[in-house]
């Protein structure tokens, strides 16, 4: 029996040593949570991890497309003056900035990460309305508006964003972008010309009620090159130059901001 139990015993403590030794699972990093936040967009530059430089300001862009066209020449702008980062997709309409928000900030501020955000936003800076004003082929059609948001819902939706983000950092310097301009022709998908201002009029409307918030007018700097810096006619959308202006704009009203001066 003796003989039996020393048999077993020395290769059963070599197994538990042995399963001791294994690690039971690397900790997930905060890059790993952003990868899976950004899914196929991981790729994009503008979509990039970004490593927190705690010297720096942190600064969030919140936007749909034509913010995301502007990302990287913002960062260039801002190199070594800023964090920027960027929301994990096209922000899209006035209805998802909340959760879509919401949704980030539980990822990256997960204390199970193993380096999870602890840092605080300087300055959000934000837009909703190009995917607001959308209309789809049947719409147009029809000459109805009933698929995208209302003026009213727009309103609604932007004072309850407000709301929102100064709960979320009270401590931060908020900045509304307006609408960029729909020229003539808007199509994939359908917008009508002359809806931004109606948008940008209700947006304005709506932060009278908080002078704190400073407003950066896109609009009015992109409509003055329009035909210069679009895509294409009738796109919404810019050239390179046009996004590299708007990414030089965005980074005098940030730093202007940072320096107090809005």
């Amino acid at each position: 029996m003796m003989r039996i139990k020393n048999c077993f015993s020395l290769p059963l403590l070599s197994l538990l040593t042995l399963t001791l030794s294994v690690p039971l699972g690397a900790q997930e990093t905060a890059e790993d949570a952003w990868a899976k936040l950004a899914g196929r967009f991981a790729k994009r530059p503008e979509f990039a991890y970004v490593k927190n430089d705690p010297a720096l300001p942190n600064v969030l862009i919140y936007g749909d497309s034509i913010s995301i066209g502007y990302t990287q020449p913002l960062r260039a702008k801002m190199e070594g003056k800023a964090n920027i980062y960027r929301l994990y997709h096209n922000g899209g309409n006035s209805t998802k900035l909340i959760s879509m928000m919401e949704k980030m900030h539980k990822a990256m501020r997960d204390e199970q990460l193993e380096d999870p955000w602890t840092f605080e936003w300087d300055v959000i800076h934000f837009n909703v309305g190009l995917h607001d004003l959308t209309v789809t082929e049947e719409d147009k059609e029809n000459g109805t508006h009933e698929s995208r948001t209302s003026i009213d819902d727009y309103k609604k939706n932007l004072g309850d964003i407000v709301t929102y983000l100064k709960k979320l950092a009270p401590n931060a310097k908020l900045i509304f972008a307006t609408t960029t301009p729909v020229p003539e022709g808007t199509f994939k998908p359908r917008r009508i010309a002359g809806d931004s201002e109606k948008y940008n009029a209700a947006a304005l409307e709506v932060l009278s009620n908080t002078p704190e918030i400073a407003v950066n007018d896109l609009f009015s700097f992109t409509k003055k090159k329009h035909s210069e810096w679009w895509a294409a006619p009738g796109d919404v959308h810019y050239n390179e130059a046009g996004r590299n202006a708007q990414g030089d704009e965005v980074a005098r009203f940030i730093l202007s901001t940072l320096a107090g001066d809005q």
